[in-house]
């Protein structure tokens, strides 16, 4: 089975339900160079065949058809995932007909065009009520002025409404003089959209008349022609978002990036993801046997959402459920790891003010009296021991249980161009410096988590442009928010 999927047109938040079901299920995608790499990063097998305008490395049309034929009888699930809508300008209905022809089954799943996307993030409305009652969209590849051209580029100046041009880049003064030649006005608003529905994206407004003349525009390129134009000034949202033209690197563990990188997306940011450190889990048995002592215990000591998660996967191995901790008293370090216990039904009892070992030592020591007491500490190897020697002096018994350990990813990656690398923890510091070197580490300015993860970058010779007032996501997005605020305009 083939399907014929539209990614949309750049920002992988327009992909269809659908789309994404087929992609978390199929064998193989064979993607346009144009498609959204996030889109098929979890893809068993990814084959790229190119098909951007002018790109030489793109496979031919022909060869395309002959491997998704070849794919299917193969007995593979194959999505052919095409940018934009696969039937609008996307060739997707002569792979449909060769799929036909060959007697192979397949499905044609519609995606957002880039047509009305891109300038919808431009805040360009292609139809609007008294402006443009109706809206055309044409291919741009073409050279108007052949006379064998199969565009009446008179009959479009003819009609009004907006015009919306797909690949006009290599052809846009030909495109603007045969309109104007058709009797559309030179004044006539322009916009000319790349990288439409990208953080990259960039929007320049001009005339008819001046918008091939336009600096630096290059594909992927829409091209909007019409009155709706004027509407941006007016109704623009995606690049007057508070963190827009601004690349950020996000350091964490491969396995905990999402959410830091998803908020600073929804802010405008170009994000740039390098897992820095890596999360391994160490032998469970240490906490298997302390699990199966819970009740010899008064406390148990949460410091991140990694060590919660691998406790309840040990305490769920022992058949043990959110009662075995009944009678203790839970902490947990900050919100994230207070909203991983609440996720499997514990409220913990202590979550400090200063989301740092400091302040849960604090707290624990000034809510009861620990001496004489027996705590359970599930930590990362290799952590700092403030939390136990602080308890052990203060008089009660601590039992460390190694459970994981973060190591460097050791992902050597160029990168050049950044406004800001974001740490989480002292480790991905390391990690991050051990990735691009200490030349490397110190091309841009950072911004922390708090004071420990401060005096770790510090001390690698990084500058610190931010802190996070206090150690959690949003406190930390926000903080880089104000930051870029407060900076002159």
């Amino acid at each position: 089975m083939v399907y014929l999927v539209g990614a949309g047109p750049g920002d992988p938040g327009l992909i269809t339900v659908r789309a994404q079901e087929l992609l978390a299920v199929c064998d193989v995608v064979v993607y346009d160079a144009l498609v959204n790499p996030r889109l098929y990063a979890a893809a068993k097998d990814a084959r790229s065949v190119g098909k951007r305008g002018g790109d030489d490395a793109s496979a031919s049309q022909a060869d395309i058809n002959s491997l998704l034929i070849q794919l299917a009888r193969e007995g593979k699930s194959v999505v052919r995932l095409k940018g934009g809508d696969p039937l609008v300008f996307g060739r997707g209905s002569e792979e449909a007909q060769a799929l036909a022809a060959a007697g192979i089954p397949f499905e044609i799943v519609p995606g957002v065009t880039a047509g009305v996307a891109a300038p919808a993030y431009a805040g360009i409305p292609v139809t609007h009520r008294g402006i443009a009652t109706s809206v055309t969209f044409v291919t741009g590849s073409e050279d108007p002025t052949k006379p064998d051209t199969q565009t009446d580029w008179s009959a479009l100046a003819r009609v009004g409404g907006t015009i919306v041009v797909y690949m006009g880049v290599r052809h846009l003064r030909e495109i603007a003089d045969r309109l104007i030649a058709a009797g559309l006005d030179a004044n006539t608003p322009a916009a000319a959209i790349q990288w439409g529905t990208l953080p990259t994206q960039r929007t320049v407004i001009a005339t008819l008349s001046t918008i091939a003349s336009a600096p630096d525009l290059a594909s992927p390129l829409i091209v909007v022609i019409g009155q709706s134009v004027g509407l941006r000034d007016t109704i623009a949202w995606f690049d007057r978002r508070p963190l827009f033209g601004r690349r950020i690197l996000v350091t964490r563990a491969s396995q905990r990036a999402g959410a830091l990188a998803d908020r600073l997306r929804a802010a405008g940011a170009d994000v740039l993801e390098l897992p820095s450190t890596r999360i391994t889990s160490l032998d469970s048995s240490a906490l298997h046997d302390a699990i199966g002592r819970l009740s010899s215990y008064q406390h148990v000591v949460f410091t991140s959402q990694t060590a919660v998660d691998y406790f309840w996967n040990v305490l769920r191995l022992s058949s043990l459920d959110a009662r075995a901790l009944a009678g203790l008293t839970v902490s947990a370090i900050g919100p994230a790891t207070r909203d991983a216990l609440l996720s499997h039904g514990i409220a913990p009892d202590v979550v400090p003010d200063r989301f740092v070992a400091e302040g849960v030592l604090e707290s624990l020591l000034t809510r009861s009296r620990v001496s004489g007491t027996r705590i359970l500490y599930p930590a990362a190897q290799g952590g700092r021991d403030v939390i136990p020697e602080g308890l052990r002096a203060a008089g009660a018994t601590v039992d460390v249980v190694h459970v994981y350990r973060s190591e460097s990813a050791k992902t050597p990656v160029a990168i050049d161009g950044l406004d800001l690398v974001t740490f989480t923890s002292a480790s991905t510091v390391t990690g991050y410096v051990e990735a691009v070197g200490e030349a490397g580490s110190r091309r841009a300015p950072a911004a922390t988590i708090g004071p420990i993860t401060t005096d770790a970058a510090r001390a690698a010779g990084i500058a610190v442009a931010i802190e996070s007032p206090t150690a959690s996501i949003p406190a930390m997005v926000d903080a880089i928010i104000e930051h870029y605020r407060a900076l002159p305009a």
